[in-house]
């Protein structure tokens, strides 16, 4: 039997991670199983105890703390994942795993995996996002991977320049559109009525940790809750930061705020479903995460993206960049809210695939799994360039 495995430690993680977990799994057989693997976030009740949003087989748990005060916080939990996925990778032996992205806890899986000769199956290589440290462990878990599933093509041209086999890198799109497509599916009263609103004007909020600067989180939350006391009339849904360093002090500063500012409503997870489809009727997505830049655009939805977190990524017309401080925030707001600007958004077409990522993602693993053809001693691939003598 042929066994590779799924691994998730975050609930924005697993968003992505969901629709190939399903392909997957409908391809299971005596002969090919797929495990998944659940850690991280989604076992902690400080950021929601996400397990219970899984409606999936789930083959191990593996408890990691996610402490994330201080760098040194970050190093212990990366060291106890490191220990116990080498110890579950001995134990059994896969074939291969999947994981995503750029992760912290990542970077310790695919140590882990690259130990015990376990292939790696990366998606969402050859982004670039300047503003965090996400931006280099995604590189490095490139360098570890044996195939690598992009999201677009400047993605997967920089794998490629990164020295990988151009017959190893796909880019199939991203796996956010398949759950745009499919996933999406609560209506606008449903959706609101389940967090407690009634039809409203509304922004869907999400502030992460810019890992990159040393300016305290405490001032850039203040200069976030400024700009949104500012618009009074609208109803500003925020889901809970990551557990990157300085996550848990933003979730720390959005409670106590919830508690004084009547139009802002703080939750630590909404779940894939519930989330996407707030973003389908919002008025504008606002913050720094990742899904701001992907997923928004396919709803024609305006993105106000706060700082450089998410600087590097291929981005669409909907997307209105601004600087952290209230006044930046306030009129990229205003002008995301004008009627000029959501004709713009109305004709985007987002660059991160069709919504068939998943099914050709499930069957190209399958196949190279199936084929026992796999070789983990790589080759530098190096581009030809042509050298342009300059002239004394």
């Amino acid at each position: 039997m042929k066994k590779i495995a799924v691994v998730t430690a975050t609930r924005a993680e697993y968003g992505l991670l969901s629709p190939v977990i399903r392909r997957l799994r409908a391809i299971e057989s005596e002969l090919f199983k797929a495990d998944l693997i659940v850690t991280g976030t989604h076992l902690s009740e400080q950021y929601g105890m996400t397990i219970s949003e899984i409606d999936d087989r789930i083959d191990h748990k593996i408890h990691i703390s996610v402490k994330s005060s201080s760098e040194a916080d970050i190093s212990a939990n990366q060291a106890e994942a490191l220990v116990k996925f080498t110890d579950l990778f001995l134990a059994e032996k896969y074939d291969g795993i999947v994981l995503l992205g750029d992760r912290y806890e990542m970077l310790s899986v695919a140590i882990a995996a690259g130990n015990t000769h376990t292939p790696i199956f990366h998606l969402c290589g050859g982004d670039t996002t300047e503003g965090a440290l996400d931006e280099w462990i995604r590189h490095s878990i490139t360098k570890m991977s044996y195939l690598h599933f992009v999201t677009n093509e400047d993605s997967r041209k920089r794998v490629i320049q990164l020295g990988e086999n151009p017959t190893r890198v796909f880019n199939y799109g991203s796996t956010s559109i398949d759950n745009i497509i499919h996933v999406a599916d609560i209506s606008k009263a449903e959706a609101l009525q389940s967090i407690g609103l009634e039809d409203c004007k509304y922004a869907l909020c999400t502030y992460n940790p810019v890992t990159m600067e040393d300016e305290s989180v405490d001032n850039q939350i203040k200069e976030f809750l400024a700009a949104i006391k500012s618009f009074p009339d609208l109803q500003f849904i925020v889901t809970k930061s990551n557990a990157d360093q300085g996550g848990a002090r933003i979730n720390e500063l959005l409670d106590e705020a919830e508690k004084e500012v009547d139009n802002l409503h703080v939750f630590t997870s909404l779940g894939v479903r519930r989330y996407l489809s707030l973003m389908k009727y919002a008025e504008f997505v606002l913050g720094n995460s990742s899904s701001g830049i992907i997923e928004t655009p396919s709803f024609h939805v305006p993105t106000v993206n706060i700082g450089d977190r998410q600087r590097g990524r291929l981005q669409s017309e909907s997307i209105i960049n601004c600087g952290e401080d209230t006044d930046h925030i306030i009129v990229a707001i205003n002008q995301a809210m004008t009627a000029d600007f959501k004709t713009v958004c109305d004709s985007v077409v987002s660059p991160y695939g069709d919504g068939h990522a998943a099914e050709k993602i499930a069957k190209k693993i399958y196949e190279v799994v199936s084929e026992e053809r796999i070789d983990l001693k790589k080759k530098f691939y190096i581009i030809k360039v042509a050298h342009n003598r300059i002239k004394s």
